[in-house]
């Protein structure tokens, strides 16, 4: 993975892998504003600067024009109850007959504004809860999980977010009463879907720059907040714990010391059961998982009774030339470089994994390989558990690489080609 993963994550309605500048006009879905912004603010034909949030502002098609209403958080926070709360939710969607277990879609938009060194700004985040903050124009989330277990067949969806969005901005402190309330209605909308939820913390193993446990925040800050996620979700049993979103130029042995101490936290909060994902280094690469020796790093990490019992590997894989996730053209079905290594590997060692972000354009390519990179997982659900495509929530229909759905106004919802070709089951 490269950092060129950092262009999906800006903002809401991002696009810059075809922006540029010409005759200072920004192209169609390239940025045009937004605070620390310095390129071009005028739009090309047909295309108009719409303010998203103070952070980003976006050239939009005359017919696609959204205007945010979004105000700032306030800067002040509440402890949250550390007691373990039973939510109410459906039962749980029934297992699929063969292929893997698990299908489904990120469902992005609390994590906008992180870059590849963890720094989020909590005000970039554009949260996909249709009526956020009083408004009614936001991305319909909730909605677009119940047209995915109801249309699809899925039965996963993960749910990015900052550290810096749940904390407030105080690196160490308790979770934030508001920005928590904010959040945990899309935990909520998830599993009243019946579906499982991947909490997944988006900080690229960092917070503002700095690697936790390696210079950064110390493992201790960073378990205190897994600490307080899993007596909240201690009691319900289709949260999965996703610890952290593609560590990074990380010493691996000590990262996975930094993981172990996580799953130590999450099990002695009362999340006896539950699974977690197991991170690796290279943007969580299953290419590189291997050979990188995040592998048998993470092998090491048990839980507290000494068992290895729902602790899951966890891999990205994107079918660009780049690796990047960010090309709208793709070039591989990565079986013969990634996933049939990975399978040989994880049988030996008795070892599961799931594959928690890959993607592509909506292009004949990327339909090709996507598809035979599914046929191949389904094939081998005996060590993968399932996949989760990048991305939806958020993301503009529009944008060439999203996987979001259109609802019209009868309120029918289309997907994506490449999510109703390869992703839906």
């Amino acid at each position: 993975m490269t950092n060129n993963k950092a262009s999906r994550l800006l903002a809401a309605y991002l696009y810059l892998g075809a922006s540029g500048v010409i005759a200072q006009q920004q192209t169609t879905w390239g940025q045009c504003g937004g605070i620390g912004y310095s390129g071009p603010t005028s739009c090309t034909s047909g295309t108009s600067c719409s303010t998203l949030n103070s952070y980003y502002a976006q050239c939009i098609p005359a017919t696609g024009i959204i205007t945010s209403t979004r105000t700032t958080l306030a800067s002040t926070s509440a402890t949250t109850t550390t007691s373990a709360s039973r939510t109410t939710s459906a039962t749980s969607i029934p297992p699929p007959s063969s292929g893997v277990r698990f299908a489904g879609i990120n469902i992005a938009g609390f994590d906008f504004s992180c870059s590849t060194d963890g720094t989020c700004n909590v005000s970039g985040a554009y949260p996909p809860l249709k009526n956020y903050d009083g408004a009614n124009n936001y991305p319909d989330g909730v909605g677009q999980m119940q047209h995915f277990v109801k249309d699809d067949g899925f039965n996963i969806f993960r749910l990015p977010v900052s550290w810096q969005y749940l904390v407030n901005a105080n690196l160490g402190g308790t979770l934030d009463a508001t920005n928590l309330g904010y959040y945990d209605q899309l935990v909520q909308g998830c599993l009243a879907t019946g579906a499982y939820c991947i909490i997944d913390i988006h900080n690229y193993a960092r917070w503002n720059g700095k690697i936790i446990g390696q210079g950064g925040p110390t493992n201790a800050q960073f378990t205190s907040l897994w600490t307080q996620i899993a007596t909240k979700y201690a009691s319900e049993p289709r949260i999965w714990f996703g610890t952290m979103n593609e560590p990074h130029d990380v010493n691996i042995t000590t990262w996975a010391g930094t993981v172990q101490a996580v799953v130590t936290a999450i099990r002695n909060a009362g999340a006896t059961s539950q699974y977690i994902s197991l991170p690796g280094t290279d943007y969580q690469s299953a290419g590189q998982i291997i050979s990188d020796g995040g592998a048998a790093a993470l092998s090491a990490i048990k839980n507290p009774d000494g068992s290895t019992t729902n602790l899951i590997f966890d891999v990205h894989k994107y079918l660009d030339s780049d690796n990047s996730g960010t090309n709208s053209i793709c070039v591989t079905d990565n079986v013969d470089s990634a996933f049939a290594p990975l399978a040989t590997w994880l049988r030996t060692n008795k070892r599961q994994a799931i594959l928690t972000e890959t993607g592509g354009g909506n292009t004949p390519s990327c339909e090709q390989y996507m598809c035979q990179q599914i046929q191949y997982l389904n094939q081998n659900s005996d060590v993968y558990m399932g996949y989760v495509g990048w991305a939806a929530g958020s993301f503009d229909p529009g944008y060439p690489l999203a996987e979001t759905p259109v609802q019209a106004s009868s309120g029918a919802w289309t997907d994506q080609p490449l999510v109703s070709m390869c992703l839906a089951r």
